[in-house]
């Protein structure tokens, strides 16, 4: 399978973590699985040790960019330079966390010194741009921007956003925050606390009843599963024109000329892998790798395994990428060039408000799970699963935190909310033939995980989605048409 990517240069810290993830895979955990080690053994030589490798775990960073509200337009380059600035930021001092458990134990002010003290310096001076950003482009500061500044150590006892202590499929105390120094498959997670076998699961999908005035039809496009070997570690929506914005790597069905510098003008001219011509639509997802201690493409590359997202690529067996209505009423058309995310990349130190993806397995998916990877049995594959914000704002097609401009849906009601309408709601599926995990005395070998920031520890809390409208004018029309009308069309 071809593999398209862009050749960068990797920058020094990031070359540091692609080291310390060599040193996991091929020296037997030696970085990663430190915290894990010095935390958990009882034979450690060093009572300092196994308290310092207990004490953090991963950083925790105010996401600036969700705190953002209405941005002048000539702002919002520069602001999204300082918030992929802040991203790479955190990132290279996750890596010298990483790297340094020695030098942790040894000093116990060393997190706070050497990793939390120069990140805060840092943040700072980018906060200070992104408000001299907003001011010369006629705007006004966003009040206390600097309280965002300070980053905090998470320790290792820390449980995933919203669990409360249950416990994984063998009946072991839940492993999810404990374990976070690495999974003794060459990265720092998952753990066996993050995955749940399904069949324990109850049935826990709800959908609002349908009103009399709901549109229930379909439009489904059929775009293929990445057979071109589209991949990059861009993120347009997000960080358009920054390379490595995403900081893990995606792949890309539709729009065949998405990368960070791809404009509006490139992404309606270029090719694209959908069955019907005129969706040029760009849908991106994070890649999912088991984590097997294969080299991949990308395995010394940022995004890649420079980053701590290593293992083999899984292709999608399947990619059910359909259009659906609202139970409340008719829907109006997207307009060209929307974009939407679906998901929080960084849900694990954010919470999980905006963690809208779901996992669930083939034969199981009345019941769906948020913050664990699913534990299939036999003749059952991996789910993904996607629904999009179905309410728009009638103006905007992006907004500076890339929320505002749409909204979900009452989920008890269907009703959009006020000023909003509906439009066509899309929701994807991802289907995997992968090996089920073995799971064990509060162990997991060979997981299967989903690309992240590194300091997010490949939680499944933090799948996401994204998505950019480039239908043609009658495609989108016969998009609506159908949903309105009840039809199920193709």
């Amino acid at each position: 399978m071809g593999r398209t990517t862009r050749k960068r240069r990797t920058p020094t810290a990031v070359r540091a973590m692609a080291a310390a993830a060599a040193l996991a895979l091929g020296g037997g955990g030696l970085v990663w699985a430190n915290v894990h080690a010095s935390a958990h053994e009882s034979g450690s030589r060093d009572g300092r040790t196994r308290a310092a490798g207990a004490q953090i775990a991963t950083l925790d960073c105010p996401d600036v960019g969700q705190q953002l509200g209405r941005l002048p337009s000539g702002a919002r380059p520069g602001v999204d330079r300082e918030l992929a600035n802040l991203d790479r930021q955190v990132t290279e001092a996750y890596a010298r966390l990483a790297s340094t458990r020695r030098a942790q134990a040894a000093d116990p002010g060393f997190v706070r010194n050497s990793v939390l003290g120069p990140l805060k310096s840092q943040r700072t001076a980018a906060l200070h741009r992104i408000g001299v950003t907003i001011r010369r482009a006629g705007g006004s500061e966003p009040r206390g921007l600097g309280r965002f500044a300070e980053c905090r150590g998470v320790p290792a006892d820390r449980p995933a956003p919203g669990d409360s202590g249950s416990q994984d499929q063998d009946g072991d105390e839940n492993q999810s925050g404990r374990d976070q120094g690495g999974n003794g498959n060459g990265a720092a997670g998952p753990v066996a606390g993050d995955f749940a076998d399904i069949t324990a699961v109850e049935p826990n999908v709800q959908r609002p009843q349908q009103g009399e005035d709901a549109s229930t039809g379909t439009f489904t496009t059929e775009c293929g599963v990445n057979e071109n070997g589209l991949f990059n570690s861009d993120n347009l929506i997000v960080a358009p024109g920054v390379d490595n914005g995403a900081h893990h790597t995606h792949d890309y069905v539709g729009n065949q000329d998405n990368d960070a510098f791809s404009s509006d003008e490139d992404l309606a001219n270029a090719a694209t892998s959908c069955r019907n011509q005129g969706d040029r639509s760009t849908y991106y997802w994070p890649v999912l790798r088991l984590q097997d201690g294969s080299r991949e493409f990308d395995a010394d590359e940022p995004g890649g395994g420079a980053e701590g997202n290593v293992g083999t690529i899984l292709k999608a067996e399947g990619a059910e990428i359909t259009f659906v209505g609202n139970p409340r009423s008719k829907v109006v058309a997207m307009p060209k060039f929307l974009r939407i995310i679906t998901g929080d990349a960084k849900a694990f130190t954010n919470g999980d408000a905006n963690a809208n993806a779901g996992w669930s397995c083939t034969g199981f998916e009345d019941r769906v799970l948020k913050d664990r990877y699913p534990l299939c049995p036999d003749g059952s594959k991996v789910v993904r699963i996607f629904d999009f914000q179905s309410c728009w704002d009638g103006r905007n097609t992006d907004s500076a935190n890339h929320r505002d401009h749409v909204a979900f849906a009452d989920p008890a009601t269907g009703a959009c909310p006020e000023g909003f309408r509906a439009v066509p709601q899309l929701t994807m599926k991802l289907v995997y033939d992968v090996p089920r995990p073995t799971v064990e005395d509060g162990r997991v070998r060979n997981p299967f995980a989903v690309d992240g920031f590194p300091e997010q520890l490949h939680k499944p809390v933090t799948d996401h989605d994204d998505f950019i409208n480039v239908m043609d004018e009658d495609l989108m029309n016969r998009v609506v048409d159908c949903v309105n009308s009840g039809e199920d069309c193709r």
